[in-house]
């Protein structure tokens, strides 16, 4: 599957594989609640567990956003400009009306701005937000090999964008959550290393 082969399964509410920066994910608009629904079907992946979102630049992160306080929005730009493009997922608050697969209880969705070329290209050409769950069956391995994809997966998707870059591999995103007053707390630990937050933010113990 070439990149508009990929963008036109999107655009059409079909799901794709598609390689991020650090694994192959698994992956759809993320603004159809229909085509969150089969990535949750395809993967067996629990319902009641929000997918993470990718996008292509703060131009698409802000068409996900709620209005944020003051003190949040300070942190956000921060973080923006010292860690993405980049392996770094920021749970934020998002619009009401996205589907429920993608925000939690609270209204938050996992989000960060991918550095990988296909990945961001896929979101430009695709209009938005992108779904960004890993692609293996729940309860498998992510891979960053392309021959190491499941064959249910790559049977039950619209199709595979497999063209180089491959994903470096690696750990999977650090996620966070941004408290406001340069303070945030790390909900897993990724590709970005504690001390490279340290030197911006404050680290709270996560609750």
């Amino acid at each position: 599957m070439n990149m508009q082969a990929a963008a036109e399964a999107v655009r059409s509410g079909g799901v794709v594989i598609y390689p991020t920066e650090t694994l192959y994910a698994l992956g759809c608009a993320a603004e159809n609640a229909g085509a969150c629904a089969r990535v949750a079907a395809l993967k067996g992946r629990p319902e009641a567990k929000p997918f993470p979102l990718i996008v292509a630049d703060m131009a698409g992160l802000r068409a996900l956003l709620a209005p944020l306080p003051p003190a949040l929005e300070a942190d956000l730009v921060l973080l923006a400009a010292r860690f993405w493009p980049g392996p770094l997922s920021v749970l934020l608050p998002t619009r009401p009306e996205l589907p429920a697969l993608v925000r939690d209880a609270h209204g938050l969705s996992s989000v960060r701005i991918s550095p990988h070329p296909l990945a961001a290209e896929l979101c430009r050409q695709t209009g938005g937000a992108l779904v960004a769950t890993s692609a293996n069956l729940s309860g498998q391995p992510a891979t960053a090999d392309p021959r190491q994809l499941a064959p249910a997966l790559l049977a039950g998707a619209a199709g595979a964008l497999l063209d180089r870059p491959w994903p470096a591999g690696g750990l999977p995103s650090t996620l966070v959550r941004l408290l406001g007053g340069g303070r945030l707390t790390v909900l897993r630990a990724g590709a970005v290393p504690a001390f490279a937050l340290v030197e911006r933010f404050a680290l709270d113990p996560a609750v």
